[in-house]
């Protein structure tokens, strides 16, 4: 019986992670300082014999290793969450996402714990050539984006991952993420999905920044939990990188409109310039869509929930709250 840490495993894909684990009988512990993940998305989970959690920062080194303690592997969620919060806090994203990262490889070197990090399709940046594959050049703009210094960041614990693997033998893998969506995730720091779902069922508009043109591909939550655990335990996928979400491709502007109608809404649609939205120093990308050929060729990986399906899933669980 396996058992596993996930930092930031109160966190929206963590606890997803947590509650997939625990349904095939493993034991997790959650590490998580609760700055965006949240207690009672665990909540439910707190219940089984086989769950621990403890409030803690990835930035505490001592309390990291202890926390490693008699687990088999270790999933590396936490980390600085959202555009918002990046625009916002830009030093402390990049000292929780580095030293955060370095902390976890270090600890886990001792008795060589499988490690996999999470990291994001911002690692491509404002790369026009698509759909991204995993070894495709990374293209940043300006160090006075803040932005940007985000994608850096995910960029260097990925080039520390490696290094660890190469230079010392620690088994890690890693999984950029691609706008994963799904119940129990919160549009506090700037996610558009739930943003969208919680205005529409108040019947107020939906901001859309921008001119709502540009693309995302958003993956359910639930499909991609199944495919981290794979991913992890595939002995193929040792120091190796993976997209990992949905290769479907929507507009923002398309997106707001298709919560309108599946909420069943009066909401109308607002547009505001992202220098409204945001700090000075902002950029966004205009298309972000994966190639999905590396892993698909792993694990066979397809996902099996359409953007309908996902969203009518989130409309339900906030009618529920």
């Amino acid at each position: 019986m396996k058992s596993a840490l996930i930092t930031g495993g109160a966190g929206f894909i963590g606890s997803h992670l947590a509650e997939k684990l625990l349904e095939r009988g493993e034991k997790v512990f959650v590490l998580d300082n609760l700055s965006t993940g949240r207690k009672e998305n665990i909540q439910h989970l707190l219940k089984n014999k086989k769950f621990k959690f403890q409030k803690g920062d990835v930035l505490n080194k001592t309390l990291v290793k202890k926390s490693m303690e008699g687990v088999d592997e270790v999933y590396h969620l936490a980390a600085a969450v959202g555009v918002k919060t990046v625009m916002e806090k830009p030093l402390e994203s990049w000292i929780i996402n580095i030293q955060g990262t370095e902390n976890i490889l270090e600890c886990a070197l001792d008795r060589k714990i499988p490690v996999l990090i999470a990291s994001t399709s911002e690692i491509y940046g404002k790369n026009t050539k698509l759909p991204f594959r995993e070894d495709d050049d990374r293209v940043y703009g300006s160090v006075r984006n803040y932005r940007w210094g985000y994608a850096f960041s995910k960029g260097v614990d990925e080039f520390l991952a490696l290094a660890y693997f190469r230079e010392k033998g620690l088994p890690v893998r890693i999984v950029r993420f691609f706008n994963t969506i799904g119940p129990r995730q919160t549009g506090e720091y700037g996610m558009v999905a739930p943003r969208f779902v919680r205005s529409a069922l108040l019947g107020v508009p939906l901001t859309v920044h921008g001119t709502g043109k540009q693309t995302r591909s958003f993956g359910y939550v639930g499909d991609v939990v199944d495919a981290v655990i794979k991913i992890m335990r595939h002995p193929k996928s040792v120091g190796e990188v993976y997209n990992l979400g949905s290769d479907e491709e929507i507009s923002i502007e398309n997106l707001a409109k298709k919560v309108i109608t599946l909420a069943r809404s009066s909401s109308q649609i607002r547009y505001i310039p992202y220098k409204e939205a945001y700090p000075e120093g902002f950029e966004d990308m205009q298309r972000r869509r994966p190639d999905l050929s590396k892993i698909k060729a792993l694990i066979k990986y397809k996902p099996k929930h359409s953007l309908d399906d996902v969203i009518k899933k989130i409309v339900e669980y906030e009618q529920r709250r």
